[in-house]
Formats: structure tokens, sequence, C-alpha cells
């Protein structure tokens, strides 16, 4: 009878948790945590953005074609790039070049070496862990705004981890030549931490060309041998950080200026808390 009443309970709470997503005037909660990491997430709420670049936006390239983007699912979203502890705690070791900082951003990973993180978090935290697309990567960055940082139109040394000798629009500052502990610098709108700088951070889409016109909830699916990568770091200008910029890497490779952070679905993270887990 026990193992019964669990089992029920265990049903119902999750019934209960995707059912109250669906209530009217249900409200996700605009945080959440995960237990085993102690890493915070944000909710970015669903809806529709203009993604790429206007023509006016100094150094503008010609792939960031502007476009409108409907994200039909509210996500949670890492506050911080994953750090060297948090993978440590997953992975039990440390592939850093920049070793001896716990809160500094874990480095030198591949995507092969993320996707490894991510199915060991879901097993032990439970499912829904992932990388963000590229979309949902750049609807997080802009938070609302529409300049190259979303809200800011300057980035510089003393805004960001990146290498301040070249600002974008602001004066120049330091180069700090290596990775900071996250959380060092002013959030976004969305309480995001380091959108900008410290380490570029892989998406889960493919390096794919934009469409001509609107699309719905989109992921980068084609044949290429890239991945996208976005951000900039601090070994990167700070044009490299906008938010519409994007990069590459292939899946194979690593690099001391390149890391991740991970997005949770929302309904799972609520399925999760239910749980109490």
């Amino acid at each position: 009878m026990k193992r019964i009443a669990i089992l029920v309970f265990a049903l119902s709470t999750l019934f209960v948790g995707r059912s109250a997503l669906r209530a009217p005037g249900f409200a996700i909660p605009p945080s959440w945590n995960e237990p085993v990491t102690g890493m915070t997430f944000a909710l970015v709420s669903a809806g529709t953005f203009r993604m790429g670049t206007p023509t006016t936006e100094t150094g503008r390239e010609a792939q960031e074609v502007p476009h409108t983007v409907t994200l039909t699912k509210a996500f949670y979203l890492g506050r911080h790039e994953v750090t060297q502890a948090q993978w440590t705690a997953v992975m039990g070791s440390n592939p850093s070049h920049f070793r001896g900082c716990d809160a500094c951003p874990v480095e030198r990973v591949s995507l092969h070496d993320v996707d490894a993180f991510i199915a060991r978090l879901n097993e032990r935290s439970g499912p829904g862990f992932r990388l963000p697309t590229e979309a949902e990567w750049e609807q997080a960055c802009r938070a609302g705004g529409a300049e190259p940082f979303g809200s800011g139109a300057t980035l510089g040394g003393l805004d960001a981890n990146i290498d301040g000798t070249y600002p974008y629009g602001a004066p120049a500052g330091i180069a700090r030549g290596k990775t900071t502990p996250v959380g060092q610098f002013p959030p976004n709108a969305h309480g995001l931490f380091d959108m900008q700088g410290n380490v570029w951070e892989w998406t889960s889409d493919w390096y794919c060309l934009y469409p001509d016109g609107p699309v719905t909830d989109p992921r980068g699916a084609c044949s290429s041998e890239y991945r996208a990568i976005r951000g900039g770091s601090w070994a990167f200008d700070g044009d490299s950080a906008r938010c519409g910029l994007r990069y590459t890497h292939r899946p194979q490779d690593s690099g001391y200026s390149l890391g991740f952070r991970i997005a949770k679905t929302a309904e799972q993270a609520l399925v999760d808390a239910g749980r109490g887990l």
C-alpha cells in the first residue's frame, strides 16, 4: 500500500504541475534553482522579437539578416555561464585552462563535452536541461531591447570581460587576459549575467543561413559542419559581443575562451519543483 501511495502521489504531482501551466492566469515563477550544482535560472518569457541586426548597426555582417521570430514557449536560462565548480560537481574533473577559480566559467569544452555534461545532469537532477537555441539565446541577450547589446549601444572593458582595448563605442580600457568570476558585471533586464564577454557560449543550433521572412520556434538544422556560438569573450573585442553577432566552431573544437550556459524547459522545472527535487 505504501508503494502504491507513493506512486499515486508522484503521478498526481506530475499532473498538477503540467495542469497548472495551462491554468488561466497562472504565472510561471521568475526563477528556479537546480539542487545538484546550485545553478540559478531566470525565466525568459515566450514572445516575438526582431532577430538579426538593422543595416545601420556598426560592425554589422551580411549574415545578420533581420527577421521576426516568435518563441511560443517560455524557458529558463542559466543566470550565469556554467562555472568550473559546477562542471566538476557533475563531471568529477576540470578541463579549464584557467583553473584555480571555481567561480570562473568552465572553458576548453567541446560540444561533445557539453553534451556529456547535460546528459549526466539530466540523469542526476531530472530531465529538461539542454543548450538554448540560437534564437532563444538572442532573445535572452536582447531582453526586450533593440540596441547592439540589448539595452545598451556601447560596450567597454568596464562593462564586460572583453578585450577592452578594442571597445564598441566606448573609451579604450583594460584587457584582463583571462576569464573572471561570473556575475561581476551588471545583469541585463532578464537578470542574466555575462551575456557579453567572459566566454563564448555554445548553442544547440547548427550554423545555417537566416530566413528572409518570419519564423516560429526556429532551430538551426541544415547541412553544416559548424555550430553557432554567441556572446564574445575575454579574448575578443566589443564588436564580437553584440547580441546579433554570429560566430562558429566545429563540435569537436575547444579553447580557453569557449564555454556555455544551459537552458531548462520551464514546464519540466515546474514539475521538478512539485516533486521536491
